[in-house]
């Protein structure tokens, strides 16, 4: 099972790591997406500060991953990225759905082998 983790821990980092660099240095192609994907982007490239945030993002956690370094940290920021990476592709561009599905699950087997380091934030909460 601990090959299994660091595998699956490798793979997440580096995709979220190369596909970081990639939307902050365009070094990859991007494929063409269909019109309501391309106006979401365009909503998001108008903010001015949302490309940057999200691939940051991305490179902070896919290198946290990479390296082993705050594993459960780099889970947890991830997260909200992987939600939107699954909802973007579930219904704007489904031709990428399947990949998005893989990396959701990556995400949700790392997820549960740093279950007990989790437990803590879904216990009842006490209070002084």
């Amino acid at each position: 099972m601990r090959t299994v983790v660091i595998v699956a821990r490798i793979l997440l980092g580096l995709v979220f790591l190369i596909f970081g660099l990639n939307g902050l240095l365009h070094f990859m192609p991007n494929p063409p997406e269909p019109a309501p994907a391309v106006a979401f982007f365009v909503a998001l490239a108008q903010t001015g500060y949302m490309f940057a945030l999200i691939f940051g993002t991305q490179v902070i956690g896919g290198a946290l991953l990479v390296l082993g370094v705050a594993v459960p940290f780099a889970l947890v920021i991830l997260a909200p990225v992987i939600v939107n990476i699954v909802a973007f592709h579930l219904f704007l561009s489904p031709a990428l759905l399947p990949m998005a599905i893989v990396v959701a699950a990556i995400e949700a087997i790392l997820a549960w082998h740093y279950r007990t380091v989790f437990a803590p934030l879904f216990g009842a909460v006490s209070r002084p």
